[in-house]
């Protein structure tokens, strides 16, 4: 880390006000960061993101239960037709 030289306290006090704002931004952001992480823990978010995923899950499996379910009921029904 390369030391920095001031050649009057005026430079000092310019970048210690810099570092002060900047002190304050990161601050704010964070303050922004944890309001943003209780909206999205929120119960109606959750709930929603959980509805989300089941229904997902649900509809992209759905598919293929069905893929292999009716060639088994086509059979059990031509199986009860004939009396077996």
């Amino acid at each position: 880390m390369q030391t920095k030289k001031y050649s009057s306290y005026a430079q000092i006090d310019s970048e210690l006000e810099i570092l002060k704002v900047e002190k304050e931004i990161s601050y704010q952001k964070l303050i922004l960061s944890i309001e943003k992480t209780k909206e999205s823990l929120s119960f109606v978010n959750v709930a929603a993101n959980v509805a989300e995923r089941v229904k997902s899950t649900f509809f992209s499996s759905y598919g293929t239960i069905l893929r292999l379910f009716i060639p088994i009921i086509i059979k059990w029904f031509r199986n009860k037709k004939r009396g077996e």
